[in-house]
């Protein structure tokens, strides 16, 4: 006859706990979802887009490996997106956001406004590179309605002025000098490139007479002949070329034009474009020599290094030199927000979003200021780990190498075979 005492209960509590263990499986953790809204197809955007992908894919596969968060593995959700579209944007959105994502991480969508009030209605975290001042603005108009959108780098603007400022310590340091002071500037005309072709339009005018603007020229997107392009280059002959378009294909196309009768003597500056892999990969020998830059991109120093390496063994093929390392970054920050914050609190996650200072591939993320976006340097600070560098690359046989800012440039400037 079975006798009630503390022993005897104490055994059975401990054999029917035993008992329901082997029977029923201990249930993981519930994962953390991450959407990463991608275009998958499309005539623009999607070699960015992919790259973005696989560094946040790369970030999430350590992450997990490691442990995941807390014991939780993450979990990304990808859906197709029309970035051309604000419908298209829309859709991908609220997709997500009714899905129960708990953060949304995007390379950047070509209007705004859609996707952030998309992310504000739900309350979910969003954070993109859209790189344009209309989402800090937007931001900036109702800074409680947008409380969890954040900006990983700064505007289009210092695309602009940063280049002029990048001409001048070029020229300071000895390794270039100008055959003149022009600047002629191709742009496209979307509302992206014609801010970035304002704010360098800007940065001549207030140069004090160093840089002239010796003309403006319009393209319209898809550019099929490059002819008359370099017909108004030839004749405005200027000692700086600036094509203000963003289509690594289209951009390629004109470096294979230009390459069989350039502008001797002039710099050529292509505005972000051969950042995306099919750059290279089409204009092969004739992208040596071009100048290209990015407001946030993958350092060369031992951390960037190292991230290269790996990302190469596990995407093989050309890589790209900007969302990789930032996706990479993204999912990693988010991460770090999630150990000590419950990502199902999404003003919890915003509030460390806001105070976090993370050190990355790309540069350091800060967010605590009036537009919730990155810092550039040197554009908007001295301090080198302050900020996000403005890297300023060249295509030096036939790899991308960085040769500004300081001390993050690989290289120096070396004049190509036309110069």
């Amino acid at each position: 006859m079975f006798k009630f005492s503390r022993r005897n209960i104490l055994k059975s509590s401990v054999a029917a706990i035993a008992a329901a263990t082997l029977a029923t499986p201990l249930l993981a953790a519930d994962p953390i979802v991450l959407g990463v809204p991608t275009a998958q197809s499309g005539p623009v955007g999607v070699a960015d887009q992919q790259d973005w992908l696989n560094g946040v894919t790369m970030a999430v596969e350590e992450i997990n490996a490691a442990g995941g968060v807390n014991g939780r593995m993450i979990e990304t959700k990808v859906v197709d997106i029309d970035i051309l579209t604000p419908e298209g944007t829309v859709a991908a959105f609220q997709n997500l956001a009714e899905s129960g994502v708990h953060a949304i991480a995007s390379s950047f969508v070509l209007i705004p406004q859609p996707a952030m009030d998309a992310a504000a209605a739900s309350g979910v975290p969003y954070l993109h590179g859209n790189t344009q001042m209309a989402s800090l603005d937007l931001f900036k108009s109702d800074p409680q309605k947008y409380r969890n959108i954040f900006q990983i780098d700064v505007a289009e603007t210092w695309y602009g002025s940063g280049f002029i400022k990048f001409l001048s310590n070029l020229k300071e340091s000895g390794q270039w000098t100008p055959k003149n002071n022009k600047v002629h500037i191709v742009q496209e005309q979307i509302a992206y490139t014609q801010v970035i072709s304002k704010a360098t339009q800007d940065a001549i005018a207030a140069s004090g007479g160093e840089w002239e603007l010796g003309a403006v020229t319009d393209i319209q997107f898809p550019v099929q002949d490059w002819s008359p392009v370099m017909r108004a280059l030839k004749e405005t002959d200027a000692g700086i070329i600036m094509i203000d378009h963003w289509v690594a294909a289209e951009l390629a196309a004109f470096a294979q034009t230009f390459a069989v009768d350039p502008v001797e003597g002039a710099l050529v500056y292509l505005q972000y474009g051969p950042s995306q892999p099919e750059f290279l990969d089409l204009a092969g020998e004739a992208a040596n020599g071009f100048i290209w830059g990015s407001v946030i991109g993958t350092y060369a120093d031992e951390p960037g290094k190292a991230f290269r390496e790996t990302y190469q063994e596990r995407f093989p093929g050309t890589m790209g030199m900007v969302y990789t390392g930032s996706g990479y970054d993204t999912a990693k920050l988010l991460a770090k927000v999630w150990e000590n914050t419950d990502p199902s609190d999404f003003d919890a996650v915003g509030d460390a979003i806001r105070g976090i200072n993370y050190r990355g591939v790309a540069g350091t993320y800060t967010f605590d200021n009036d537009s919730q976006s990155g810092t550039s340097y040197p554009n908007q600070t001295d301090d080198p780990e302050a900020g996000q560098a403005h890297l300023i690359f060249q295509v030096q046989d036939g790899a991308h190498r960085i040769i500004s800012p300081p001390p993050y440039n690989e290289v120096d400037f070396e004049p190509a075979f036309w110069m």
